[in-house]
C-alpha cells in the first residue's frame, strides 16, 4: 500500500466513524477533497456542504463551490456570516483569521444541529498545522470543528493527488485565500475594501488573458494609503509592465512585486508574527 493509499484509508476511517458531517466548504481543493471523501465514506444522504456568503469570498468562488457540491450530489447550504460585525476582524491585526473562523464555526454549528449533524469539519491539512502562522486553525478547533485531512496526515501534495485520483475538477485549482488576506495588517477591513480588491483582481486577470498570458496565481495586495502591490506567477513578472498595471482599478498607485506570488506574503510585514502563532 502506498503512502497516499494508507492516508486515504485513514481519512475514510475518520469520516466513517461519525454519523454525518457538515463540511465547511470554501470551494478550494482541500475542503473539496474532504467533501468528496465524506461522500465516499458516508453517502450523500449524511453529508452537507456549507459555503459562507460573505464579502470576503468572491462571488465567482461561491458559484464554483455550488457547482462542485451539486456535482457530487450533496446538499449545499449557503449561510451568511458577518465577520465585519467583529471588531477584531475589522481591526485586522495578525489574529484576524481567528475572528473569521470563530464567526464561521459559530454560524455552521447551529446550522449543523438543525440538520441533525453533530460534526463540523474543515479542510485544514497536515501541512497547515506545520505552517507556524495559522491563528484561524486554533480558533476553529476551539469551537469544536475538526480536520479529517490533518488527522489522516494528508499533506497538500496528498490532497491534490487524491483529487486527481478521483477525477475532481478542482484538482489543480490555485489556492484562493479569502479577500481579507489581500489587505495589509493594520489597514481596517471593510466591505468596500474587500470589493475593491475583488474587482481589481478580476480586471487584472482579464487584462492578462487579453494579452495572451495565462496566469495561475494572482493577488492584488492593498497596502493602505491607496497603494496596491500586484503579485503574479514568477514567470509572468517580466511581462507585467505599466500597461497591464494600469488595468488595475481602484488604487492611485499600483506596484509590481518583483519576487512574484508568495502564499502568505502579508505575514512577512508583521513586526512580531510569533505572538499570533
Amino acid at each position: 500500500m502506498s503512502t497516499l493509499e494508507h492516508r486515504l484509508a485513514l481519512l475514510d476511517a475518520e469520516l466513517s466513524a461519525v454519523p454525518g458531517v457538515l463540511v465547511a466548504f470554501s470551494g478550494g481543493v482541500d475542503s473539496g477533497v474532504v467533501l468528496a471523501a465524506a461522500v465516499r465514506a458516508l453517502g450523500v444522504e449524511r453529508v452537507v456542504a456549507a459555503t459562507a456568503v460573505s464579502p470576503s469570498l468572491p462571488a465567482a468562488e461561491r458559484v464554483a463551490a455550488h457547482e462542485f457540491a451539486v456535482g457530487l450530489g450533496v446538499r449545499h447550504e449557503q449561510p451568511r456570516t458577518d465577520e465585519l460585525s467583529r471588531p477584531g476582524y475589522v481591526a485586522n491585526a495578525g489574529d484576524r483569521c481567528a475572528f473569521c473562523k470563530t464567526e464561521l464555526v459559530d454560524v455552521l454549528t447551529p446550522l449543523a444541529a438543525e440538520l441533525g449533524i453533530a460534526d463540523v469539519v474543515t479542510g485544514t491539512n497536515a501541512d497547515d498545522l506545520q505552517a507556524g502562522f495559522r491563528p484561524g486553525i486554533r480558533a476553529a478547533a476551539a469551537r469544536g470543528a475538526w480536520a479529517p485531512l490533518a488527522r489522516a496526515g494528508m499533506t497538500k501534495d496528498d490532497v491534490r493527488a487524491a483529487a486527481r485520483l478521483w477525477g475532481l475538477p478542482l484538482a489543480d485549482k490555485p489556492a484562493a485565500a479569502c479577500l481579507a488576506s489581500r489587505i495589509a495588517y493594520g489597514v481596517p477591513v471593510s466591505a468596500a475594501g474587500l470589493a475593491r480588491v475583488e474587482v481589481a483582481e478580476a480586471a487584472l486577470r482579464t487584462a492578462l488573458a487579453g494579452a495572451g498570458h495565462a496566469v495561475h496565481d494572482l493577488r492584488v495586495r492593498d497596502l493602505g494609503g491607496d497603494v496596491a502591490r500586484v503579485e503574479v506567477d514568477a514567470a509572468l513578472v517580466p511581462v507585467v509592465g505599466p500597461e497591464l498595471l494600469a488595468a488595475v482599478p481602484g488604487f492611485a498607485r499600483v506596484e509590481l512585486d518583483p519576487r512574484g506570488f508568495r502564499s502568505g506574503a502579508m505575514n512577512e510585514l508583521l513586526p512580531d508574527p510569533v505572538r499570533y502563532r
